[in-house]
Parts: C-alpha cells; sequence; structure tokens
C-alpha cells in the first residue's frame, strides 16, 4: 500500500533544496580546477550520499547537479510503503496499525533516552511489576502533557514542557526579621501548562517564619 504525508512532502522538498544548494555551492567554481583538483572534489562528495545522490559527471569530467535526479526524487516526496500479509484489512486499519507500532517504539526509545530510566534487573513478579508499574506511569504522564499542553500553533513536547517547568524555582531569603521562602515568578508559557493541566499555581510565599534569625 502507497501513503502520502504531505507534511512529509514538504518537509522532503526542504531537505532537497537545502542539499541542492549545498552542492551547488561547492561545484560552483570547479570548472576552474585541475583535472586532478577536481576529482579530489570529487572524491570529497562521494562522502557526503545526500550530495553524492545529485551530483552527475560528464564524459569531460566536469561536475553537474543532475536535474533528472532531482525530478524522480521530487516525485517520491512524501511516500512510503506498507506491506501486509492480509490482503483483506482495509487500507485504514493497516494505517493506523503501523502508527500505533510507531507510537510502541517511540515510547520505549523516550523511555530510555527522554525519562532517562535504566534496566533494573529483577528476578520476582513483584520486584518486575515495581518496577515496570512507575516506568508506564511516567510515560503517560508524559504522554498526557504532551496531548493537553499542545499549542494551536506548535506541538508540545515533554522534554520542552519539563525545561519550562523547570524554570519555577524557590528562595529562600533571611534577615533580622526572620526567614520567607518565595516562589520564583511564573512566566506564560508557565501558566499555560498549568492552565491546561488543571494544576494550580504555587502560592507566590510558600512559608514566613517571623522568628529573628540565628544565621549570622
Amino acid at each position: 500500500m502507497v501513503c502520502h504525508n504531505p507534511d512529509a512532502a514538504d518537509r522532503d522538498a526542504a531537505v532537497r533544496a537545502n542539499l541542492v544548494e549545498r552542492l551547488e555551492t561547492m561545484i560552483e567554481t570547479s570548472d576552474r580546477l585541475s583535472p586532478t583538483k577536481r576529482a579530489e572534489l570529487r572524491g570529497v562528495i562521494s562522502t557526503k550520499p545526500g550530495l553524492n545522490r545529485f551530483l552527475r559527471v560528464t564524459p569531460g569530467g566536469l561536475l553537474r547537479v543532475d536535474a533528472a535526479r532531482i525530478t524522480a526524487d521530487a516525485k517520491l516526496d512524501g511516500k512510503y510503503l506498507l506491506r501486509t500479509c492480509d490482503p483483506h484489512l482495509p487500507t485504514e486499519d493497516i494505517a493506523l496499525g503501523y502508527k500505533q507500532l510507531l507510537e510502541v517504539e517511540r515510547g520505549w526509545r523516550d523511555m530510555k533516552q527522554v525519562l532517562d530510566l535504566r534496566p533494573v534487573y529483577h528476578r520476582l513478579e513483584d520486584r518486575i511489576r515495581a518496577h515496570v508499574v512507575p516506568c508506564w506511569l511516567a510515560l503517560l504522564l508524559a504522554r498526557v502533557v504532551e496531548t493537553q499542553a499542545g499549542a494551536p500553533d506548535q506541538a508540545t513536547t515533554w522534554p520542552r514542557a519539563r525545561d519550562q517547568l523547570q524554570r519555577l524555582h524557590v528562595g529562600i531569603f533571611t534577615g533580622p526579621a526572620g526567614l520567607f521562602r518565595q516562589t520564583t515568578p511564573p512566566s506564560a508559557e508557565v501558566r499555560r501548562l498549568h492552565q491546561v493541566l488543571d494544576i494550580a499555581l504555587p502560592p507566590r510565599i510558600l512559608d514566613l517564619d517571623t522568628e529573628p534569625s540565628t544565621t549570622p
């Protein structure tokens, strides 16, 4: 089954335009080079697969951009193939099944990289469950934040939301009149995240101790 993703097509076209622009810059003055230097440049480009696939070498050894290859590559923008052993399945079910598989793989990557969870080796079933359940809950929390906190103009990832929320700090101030703990003023994004996640912002003053400080 052939699928087409318009967003991926735009991304593929932008990546190809950037590669072609870099290639044109590299070979712009290559005609004035000696055959040896031109061969060296050709060797450098051959080590860069993204650039090399759009390079054409003329019978005279000149370096050119392969317009035919660019046209052929543009026909594949945003297209990919899905395979199934059951030809009677609806196309929507096949596509949905692959999307779910991608989400499962993304979940494993996020637990190892984004959430920075590490394997713990257990043999008893209750200990295995005690390790798996918190891992699953952590991933579920990250997905809930990403789903509910997504802005209309951009997607919100867990690392981005966590980076914003971690900017909210508590300062401890002491003096002759006592001690108090105060939170930093929340940014507009922090306020938005708390609002869409239905979490109350911490009060500005968390604790107030009017006893004279004994700190010298």
